[in-house]
């Protein structure tokens, strides 16, 4: 059985990402938008694992961490026997981190204390090019699609019935690194309805998609943008119910949450670590109890060039930068 252990400090990240003295890595040959610790010569957009063996981590003790998409105590049952089946295939104790914000995360594999990581839509780009985070996989349905969609959701009789009746009002996002939970909505009220917070509404962030769900069923936000995937979760477990809740908007599909491993730990145990999301047994694990309230069902072989080009146009309509000092 695996080990549950807060063994890692919550930490604030100045501005977005942990700030660190580095000095240029002067032997890569393409660097691309990564820190400059890190090397992209292969030019697929993630930071290459280490050639000197000297610089590769073996650790007797693995440390993973979920999103906090929501209240971490949910996802300790949630991932119980995958985290067990990754101790048999690897050999090593496991330990999973109940991270409580994604600027935690992020610094946590940055500082070389996070070894395996699901970092949600958003951050899975500061993650890449700030901590050395290489994604191989993300969460998808039986019939292998994948994805969720934003929505900028009301409740009965607040008086919103279209997106423009939120000029004015407020309206809740999650934290400025979430896709679903502010960069997809800042940029679709901004290109689609010339609509920019503080000119047309006030925007209040109430740190995760469970605390804007919640806080417009209990009518404490008028509005808010969140990640559907998680609003069906909650739906159903009961947390909320669906008449509580209208939905005014829904965008496209993008990807959910990706996983992978930190740049620098052995190539062989990152592979192991490949195989074991890619091989693990879906069916009557705690990973399909909760994960199959969003419809998914296996884990999904998936590249963050392409799968994350969609996101990446986003912050550069938002014009974010992945400067990691």
């Amino acid at each position: 059985m695996y080990l549950l252990k807060p063994i890692l400090q919550a930490a604030t990240i100045l501005g977005v990402v942990a700030s660190f003295a580095t000095g240029a890595n002067a032997a890569c040959s393409n660097q691309g938008a990564l820190d400059s610790r890190y090397c992209d010569a292969d030019n697929d957009l993630i930071a290459d694992i280490p050639t000197d063996p000297s610089k590769w981590a073996d650790p007797d003790t693995l440390i993973f961490a979920y999103t906090p998409v929501e209240d971490p105590a949910v996802y300790k049952t949630a991932w119980a026997d995958f985290l067990t089946y990754l101790e048999e295939k690897t050999g090593k104790d496991v330990v999973f981190f109940p991270v409580q914000s994604n600027a935690a995360e992020i610094e946590a594999m940055r500082s070389g204390r996070l070894h395996i990581a699901g970092f949600n839509t958003g951050s899975n780009p500061l993650a890449v090019n700030c901590a050395g985070f290489r994604p191989f996989t993300i969460m998808g349905r039986k019939d292998s699609s994948f994805g969720y969609e934003m929505e900028i959701l009301t409740y009965p009789g607040s008086g919103i019935t279209k997106v423009e009746d939120i000029k004015g009002k407020k309206l809740a996002f999650t934290s400025p690194t979430s896709n679903s939970g502010f960069k997809a909505p800042s940029a679709i009220l901004k290109a689609e309805y010339n609509m920019i917070p503080e000119r047309d509404f006030e925007a209040v962030f109430s740190g995760k998609h469970d605390n804007s769900i919640l806080g417009v069923a209990n009518k404490d936000y008028p509005a808010a943008s969140i990640a559907n995937s998680v609003l069906h979760r909650m739906t159903a477990r009961g947390v909320v119910k669906a008449d509580q809740l209208i939905s005014i908007y829904k965008s496209q599909t993008f990807p959910t949450t990706g996983f992978g491993v930190a740049h620098n730990l052995k190539p062989e145990l990152q592979e192991i670590i490949r195989s074991s999301f890619l091989d693990f047994p879906w069916e009557g694990s705690s990973l399909e109890v909760e994960f199959s309230k969003s419809k998914e069902g296996k884990f999904l072989p998936i590249t963050y060039k392409s799968h994350w080009d969609v996101i990446r146009k986003i912050d550069a309509a938002n014009g974010v930068s992945y400067s990691c000092s």
